[in-house]
């Protein structure tokens, strides 16, 4: 291998790494691309290092959102990860060390006009309108070809956030891209934009689903294929256009004959041989065991592409999705498991943790190629360089995609904001963007296994919405100075999430000045969380063995 700079080999966690030594002129944005890790546990979030013990008489609870009893066929079930602390020795002291850092000075040089022009600059798309990262990519090859092959063998983001009425991403040309885009109830806690981030969720099929049984691109083929994609991840009835099951060869709505369609039946039950099928090329590749299909599973080939981005302000002073990204997240399903192999990948982990409680996991993957976790998963990521440019993220940088993604039992094979799209009955039949309809006047969803508002049930058990008991604004808005439930709120809330899910003007962006000083600063291995004091008092910076939480009652997610 050959560098334009000096190398040397270091070995880090038993692997041998070539690193690269940046010479004395290099710039401040310049990044290492390695599989080096400062701390042998990127995979573990900040937010699991919270104090649930407020006082002697005050418990919070905001760990069942990610750790709880799990559906099939992740059998995961992490809620004991509630009760205590169950660290490897190596991570007992808390490696993400900007939750202590006091950032008060840096964002009072920050105006509120500065922060509102940066968050208000595309950084995605050029003033030509061509992709930038797909551009920057093939010109500054040499800053990121952590293999040195002279090419980018990851992701090359390829969508144009130009969604239609049905929310599929059209190119510049008219061309479908295959990127859909979903609207989602935000996972309660830290994907709340009140707690700093506005984001969005786009997902693609693998061409197959996208073709008729010819291998030609057909629209109404790849529509059906999603809603049959959608059933089988909720387990339930999903409504269609019309659609002649002649023509298709499947019986979509069940009712034993071949006719017109207006639903995809769910009906899936394989040991009592009931089946259902894929339509067009992929149920040619279905039929030959190239692809498959299971309850609560993405079929291979399932690709997600989630953007993190800044607040903006509108001319009312309420809460938007701004034009700069913070991070471009890129997910895709390579291998297919049975829930055969996810059990035994269950007990493996169960197993490793415990014959050796001390080791901490092994992530396979790279810089450039990404990362995987063993449910069959690669995960990718892109983040914001100290001028505010997307570049891809290090190896070390990715390895906290794993941390949910690969290991919580909140998780619907591998992902979250799937099983939360919105009903068929919203705008769109929920296939939209924020930017096409934001959130405001969305009913607040209730919880699967008690009927309770979700939101409303997670502000009872952790009052201010974040897992690090810091937004005291969402407190204030919801409880009175006894800490008492304002029932007005809670009825507003009821009826409209933004009530909730949108901070004021102010706290944007404040929330955006503290993230621009992380930017600047490259420290994006110290933690991201914008904090707008330090956690000292919430957060512990270092726990015991075996450490329990203080929480004595376990709770569901679902």
């Amino acid at each position: 291998m050959f560098f334009n700079s000096p190398s040397v080999v270091v070995r880090c966690f038993g692997v041998a790494t070539l690193l690269m030594v940046l010479p004395a002129s290099a710039k401040k944005m310049d990044v290492i691309y390695n599989d080096v890790l400062s701390h042998p546990s990127p995979y573990i979030p900040a937010q699991c290092y919270t104090k649930p013990e407020v006082s002697e008489n005050q418990k919070v609870n905001p760990c069942y959102a990610c750790h709880t009893m799990s559906k099939r066929p992740n059998v995961l079930n992490d809620i004991d990860v509630q009760l205590n602390y169950v660290f490897p020795t190596s991570v007992l002291k808390n490696p993400w060390k900007n939750l202590f850092k006091d950032r008060s000075k840096l964002i009072a040089d920050i105006s509120d006009e500065q922060i509102l022009t940066y968050v208000r600059q595309d950084n995605y798309f050029d003033e030509q309108g061509n992709i930038r990262l797909k551009k920057r990519l093939k010109d500054d090859i040499k800053h990121f070809d952590a293999n040195s092959n002279n090419h980018w063998d990851g992701y090359v983001p390829d969508s144009y956030f130009n969604f239609d009425n049905q929310g599929f991403d059209r190119a510049p040309n008219g061309d479908y891209t295959g990127w859909r885009s979903y609207a989602y109830y935000p996972l309660p806690g830290s994907f709340m934009p009140t707690n700093g981030s506005t984001d969005d969720v786009s997902i693609r099929l693998a061409p197959a689903f996208q073709q008729n049984k010819h291998g030609e691109f057909d629209l109404s083929i790849y529509k059906i294929n999603m809603a049959i994609v959608e059933s089988m991840i909720m387990e339930q009835d999903v409504p269609i256009e019309p659609s002649d099951e002649n023509k298709l060869g499947v019986d979509l709505d069940k009712n034993g004959e071949l006719s017109t369609a207006t639903l995809i039946k769910y009906d899936w039950a394989p040991l009592e041989k009931r089946f259902m099928s894929y339509v067009g090329k992929a149920k040619v590749e279905q039929q030959s065991g190239n692809v498959h299909i299971a309850a609560k599973l993405f079929p291979e080939g399932t690709e997600f592409l989630h953007s993190v981005r800044y607040l903006d302000i509108d001319n009312n002073d309420q809460v938007k999705m701004a034009p700069r990204m913070k991070e471009l997240r890129y997910a895709k399903k390579h291998s297919w498991m049975t829930y055969y192999q996810w059990e035994v990948i269950v007990n493996a982990e169960i197993k490793e943790r415990h014959d050796f409680p001390d080791r901490t996991k092994t992530v396979l993957g790279s810089a450039e190629e990404g990362v995987n976790v063993a449910q069959g998963w690669n995960y990718q990521g892109f983040i914001e360089d100290y001028q505010g440019d997307l570049r891809p993220q290090t190896y070390e940088e990715q390895i906290t995609c794993t941390g949910c993604h690969g290991g919580t039992g909140v998780m619907i094979d591998s992902n979250i904001s799937f099983y939360r799209k919105f009903p068929n009955s919203s705008f769109q039949r929920g296939w939209y963007h924020w930017l096409q309809k934001p959130m405001q006047g969305v009913p607040e969803p209730k919880r699967e296994s008690d009927g309770e508002y979700e939101y409303s049930y997670y502000l009872k058990h952790n009052p201010t919405g974040d897992e690090f008991r810091a937004n005291d604004e969402v407190k204030a808005k919801f409880f009175d100075e006894d800490g008492q439930p304002k029932e007005h709120m809670f009825d507003r809330l009821h009826q409209d999430i933004a009530v909730l899910m949108l901070p004021s003007k102010q706290r944007a962006l404040n929330l955006n000045k503290v993230y621009k000083t992380i930017v600047e600063e490259q420290s994006f291995k110290l933690g991201k969380a914008p904090l707008l004091s330090p956690a000292g008092q919430v957060v512990f910076k270092e726990v015991k063995l075996n450490q329990e939480t203080g929480i004595k009652e376990a709770l569901s997610a679902f």
